[in-house]
């Protein structure tokens, strides 16, 4: 429960920064390109933690990984109270990014040990409890900029004060983690059971893993461009208000609970038939507010609701899949160099959508997260016709 807890605590930093970009274009002048970089710096220092985290877990275990990171994370949300100007806060949101960015390679990795048999069904609880970072975030977003006597007790501004708060909450949480990790028994590789560094590369060799591998990279490039602008597209293109907007973005995240559903019928009825149904049903519902154009919020809400349910629906099913093609030997490092892969993706995403925003539309890089979309579908659809190969 403190793992998730700590997952939920870094999704609402990451998710946390999207419906603030309204905010730090006007307080310092900054265009979309640039609050897009800087969100491409948070996620970058995220993919790239994904590896080593995974390595070092191999070699020492997860506890230590899950306690550091969180300490991490909880730094650089401490260092944005203080913050003098934009370059420090995108600072601090890498050094977020570092903290989060070791912890569910290790997590995931921990529960596939614990929960053998109902490996989707613990990774959809996890993630759920992660994912409902995302739906907290806008509305405490929206709560400290509306009530600044939230935050009153601090000397910093509202929106500063949330990211504070959360650095005193991050720092709890990794002590009560390391407390109770005093029951938790693991046995780190020994020196002649550490594998060397071809063996976590070895498996790409294998053509239905690199298969799978490009779908992931798709599928994230698609997912962080999206949420990273989705309530700048709700309000600039679909002509919703701003508060509209920041409650179909938390709606996005809301629907987060069916991973507890997708990843338990993976478990009975397979990985793939569920991996298919859940990108078309998100593809389906990003084209659809792209060729709505302006749109109502009930229309806009049913679309919104769509890319949610199949994006979350995905995301633990994708780890369960995952850890059944790894060998155990390699299952941290190998997890790890996949995530890196598919969040280096996702860190370029904002700021390839930002930069088409400011050149040519929103549309224009909305368009390109819908045709990853149709991308990654059309992958599961070809690995789930050939599986029985």
């Amino acid at each position: 429960m403190i793992s998730a807890g700590i997952w939920f605590l870094g999704k609402f930093l990451r998710y946390a920064f999207p419906p603030l970009f309204g905010q730090l274009q006007g307080t310092y002048g900054v265009s979309n390109a640039e609050v897009g970089l800087a969100y491409t710096g948070f996620m970058a220092a995220y993919a790239l933690m994904q590896f080593p985290s995974g390595v070092i877990a191999d070699y020492l275990g997860s506890v230590r990984v899950i306690v550091g990171g969180a300490l991490v994370a909880a730094v650089g949300a401490l260092a944005v109270g203080p913050a003098p100007g934009f370059l420090a806060v995108a600072i601090a949101m890498i050094v977020m990014g570092i903290g989060t960015g070791v912890h569910k390679t290790v997590a995931v990795g921990l529960l596939a040990r614990a929960y053998p048999g109902q490996t989707g069904r613990a990774l959809g609880a996890f993630d759920t409890a992660g994912t409902y970072g995302g739906v907290v975030a806008p509305l405490a977003v929206t709560a400290v900029i509306t009530t600044p006597a939230l935050t009153g007790l601090l000397p910093v501004a509202a929106w500063r004060g949330l990211f504070v708060y959360s650095g005193l909450l991050g720092i709890g949480l990794a002590v009560a983690f390391a407390a109770r990790s005093r029951t938790i028994t693991e046995a780190p590789a020994s020196a002649d059971e550490r594998p060397g560094a071809r063996a976590y590369f070895a498996v790409f060799a294998n053509r239905r893993f690199l298969a799978f591998v490009v779908l992931s990279i798709l599928f994230g490039f698609a997912y962080n461009g999206l949420v990273a602008f989705l309530p700048l597209y709700l309000t600039d293109v679909a002509g919703l208000t701003p508060a509209t907007a920041s409650l179909l973005y938390s709606l996005l995240f809301a629907v987060s609970v069916i991973q507890l559903v997708s990843g338990s019928i993976s478990d009975r009825l397979g990985r793939l038939p569920v991996i298919v149904g859940t990108l078309v049903l998100a593809g389906v519902g990003l084209g659809g507010l792209l060729l709505a154009g302006t749109v109502g919020p009930l229309a806009a809400g049913g679309l919104v609701v769509a890319i949610g349910i199949g994006s979350h629906g995905f995301r633990p099913v994708r780890g369960a899949y995952l850890t059944e093609l790894l060998p155990e030997t390699v299952a941290g490092g190998g997890l790890g160099a996949v995530r890196t892969l598919l969040m280096g993706a996702g860190a370029i995403s904002p700021g390839v959508v930002g930069v088409l925003a400011d050149q040519i539309g929103f549309q224009a890089g909305f368009w390109l997260l819908a045709a990853a979309l149709v991308g990654t579908a059309g992958i599961a659809v070809g690995l789930w016709l050939t599986e029985a190969e």
